[in-house]
């Protein structure tokens, strides 16, 4: 069985292609960069340290790595061959490896299994996302990729913090969920540590808006407060408090629309903060927090709850405090950060709250956005 990957970072390394290769598959990662695609074929593998409570040791062997710019070929030729093609790489990266993957679909025997294609990224209905930019790609030729595919949507959720990038060894923690929507199908592939599912919807969600949102929330208040790591952030009560507030409320909106229970949720909700705290686990605001102008987006962490809660009659007052603090993120290095002070100076603060978080004048939040975007120009954030 042959899995090639796309994205050969930690998250790539140290948790799907973890998964996939104690799965019996052969294991071809495929990423952009050089030293690391140089390191895995020297080293034939690496050792994945998982941390915090139930922590175990795993030696992953017998992977390889091609480079996909330079080896462009090969890797068509690969997925062509593929029983499984995953991602890991960010939802923005995804149409730059769709024309990769269409030819590769395309190349397969016309008499072959389909190729389980799963885009593993934090965000809503990714594999879907990326099965409209294969399509694109494919052109006329469309009808035969579906034939010869199923992309399939999947949530994804292990912590994995930034790292030393020497070598390709990789600290996780130990906790880990990966659960894929194989619909009416009987061929999902069989992944131990995997989760199939009839229907992805309510369990994307119950993470997106419990794990991302909280985390998320962490890192924005941490970073105002001058906090370097999440686990110290979280340790202060003023923002274990908000964040609690926070997800309160993504879980009433989970509760409303899905049903889950209540209690359940408490529960999930405290193990959510018990890994945030996981001191083992050296994560920073800053690396939590990148990509401010994607998490105010309109089907992202914030926003989406938000404005489903508001179409219930629930006011979200707490997730809405947040929003000053996201415009306030302003580490260097973040591209993002630079496109939101952009949007922020040349537009009036009604004009960017449409342009970034989709919201427009006369919905329920539209008035308060508006607010937390000319609030996030004080010189002290709110407190509530």
């Amino acid at each position: 069985m042959l899995a090639v990957h796309f994205g050969a970072g930690n998250i790539g390394r140290g948790f799907i292609g973890l998964l996939l290769a104690e799965a019996g598959y052969e294991v071809v990662f495929a990423d952009v960069n050089a030293d690391m695609v140089d390191t895995i074929n020297r080293l034939g593998g690496y050792a994945v340290h998982e941390v915090g409570q139930g922590a175990r040791e795993h030696s992953v062997t017998g992977v390889r790595a091609v480079n996909s710019v330079t080896q462009g070929e090969e890797l068509v030729e690969l997925i062509a061959r593929a029983d499984v093609v995953t991602t890991a790489v960010g939802p923005s990266i995804l149409p730059r490896i769709a024309p990769a993957i269409a030819a590769g679909i395309l190349a397969r025997p016309a008499d072959a299994a389909p190729v389980w294609v799963m885009a593993c990224e934090n965000a809503v209905g990714a594999s879907a996302q990326l099965a409209e930019a294969v399509a694109v790609e494919a052109g006329d030729r469309a009808d035969e990729v579906a034939r010869r595919s199923v992309f399939a949507n999947t949530a994804v959720d292990r912590i994995v913090p930034a790292q030393d990038p020497d070598g390709a060894d990789v600290t996780v923690e130990a906790f880990h969920e990966w659960t894929i929507e194989r619909g009416d199908r009987t061929d999902a592939p069989e992944i131990p540590g995997a989760h199939p599912v009839d229907a992805l919807g309510p369990y994307i969600e119950h993470k997106l808006f419990t794990v991302n949102t909280g985390h998320a929330t962490v890192a924005y208040l941490g970073y105002a407060a001058g906090v370097e790591s999440i686990a110290d952030a979280i340790a202060v009560p003023e923002i274990a408090a908000r964040v609690e507030a926070v997800l309160a409320e993504t879980s009433a909106l989970l509760i409303a629309e899905h049903g889950f229970g209540a209690e359940a949720l408490g529960d999930y909700r405290a193990t959510v903060l018990q890994r945030f705290a996981n001191r083992a686990l050296p994560d920073t605001t800053v690396r939590v927090g990148r990509a401010p102008l994607r998490k105010l987006g309109a089907g992202e962490r914030f926003i989406a709850p938000a404005r489903r809660l508001a179409d219930h009659g629930i006011e979200p007052t707490a997730l809405l405090s947040i929003v000053p603090a996201v415009l306030a993120f302003d580490p260097a290095g973040d591209d993002e950060v630079e496109q939101l002070r952009r949007i922020r100076a040349e537009l009036t603060p009604e004009a960017a709250v449409t342009r970034v978080t989709g919201v427009a004048e006369g919905e329920p939040l539209y008035a308060a956005l508006v607010d937390a975007f000319r609030r996030a120009d004080e010189a002290d954030l709110p407190a509530d």
